[in-house]
């Protein structure tokens, strides 16, 4: 069986690098998806309350034959729990719909600045981090504005999870990740238009490696630096993603992959956008 890589957070926290997302699938499919996933080497699994699947996730983790501690759950909440207190009825709700003690990630899932609470929100996740509700903490669709205002009141997430893929850089917001010492966990890591899987210099490079496209821009992920969490309820599909940590690609291919452009796709705005 091959594992992800993992991470070492902020706090000492190890995070696998590779994992499932969970995102649209239901309870039913999700529990499925989930127990298959764990079988063939997945560690980490990303849910949110807004997906309304934390209780097959949960039972998906029960069925397999892994305990509690191999895995690692993120899950997020939705803006209307951004207080000191919100946020631990938040946490409570989403441990009960997941049967388990604790977290591995809490993330606030969208900033909504527009009620300008996520400040206070992610004080009272400190709160939690003290009483071991969650391992560690983080965000979802920062934008650098964002985490500006968390730092200025003395907060650095763990992890900043947002949109990224080789056709949609983020630079800028790596940049101050990396200063920081934040991981940068992205979604829909092979993009949302599905031009870039038809991207002729990726597909040069998986050919001649005899891997999928899928994999080799997972792989570009992973040795960018990044976790990410692609979604699939396919144990075929499951098991192919997987296969992007086994392999490395050159600096040569990496450097090709990094200059990459191929659309003016611009990523979902979280001034304007969340919940």
């Amino acid at each position: 069986m091959v594992l992800s890589p993992r991470l070492r957070l902020l706090n000492g926290v190890e995070m696998p690098q590779f994992g499932l997302g969970t995102w649209p699938m239901d309870d039913a499919q999700v529990a499925g998806a989930v127990s298959h996933a764990i079988d063939a080497g997945y560690r980490l699994f990303d849910t949110a309350e807004n997906y309304r699947n934390e209780t097959g996730v949960g039972e998906g983790v029960r069925r397999s034959s892994a305990s509690r501690a191999e895995i690692f759950i993120t899950t997020k909440f939705n803006k209307e729990w951004h207080s000191r207190d919100g946020v631990r009825t938040a946490c409570e709700a989403s441990l009960r719909r997941l049967g388990m003690d604790y977290v591995d990630l809490l993330l606030i899932h969208w900033p909504n600045p527009a009620q300008d609470l996520y400040v206070e929100a992610f004080e009272g996740m400190t709160r939690l981090l003290e009483a071991g509700m969650t391992r560690s903490i983080g965000v979802s669709n920062f934008k650098s504005a964002h985490l500006a205002k968390l730092f200025d009141a003395g907060f650095v997430p763990h992890v900043n999870q947002i949109q990224l893929d080789p056709y949609l850089r983020r630079d800028d917001l790596v940049t101050i990740h990396r200063e920081k010492g934040i991981v940068t966990e992205t979604w829909s890591p092979l993009g949302r238009n599905g031009e870039i899987m038809h991207d002729p210099v990726i597909g040069e490079i998986a050919a001649r490696m005899g891997k999928t496209v899928g994999q080799v821009i997972l792989r570009w992920h992973l040795q960018s630096g990044f976790a990410t969490t692609p979604k699939s309820a396919d144990p075929a599909r499951q098991k192919e993603n997987l296969g992007c940590v086994a392999f490395e690609i050159s600096n040569d291919d990496m450097a090709r992959i990094d200059s990459l452009g191929g659309t003016d796709m611009l990523p979902v705005d979280a001034d304007k956008s969340g919940h």
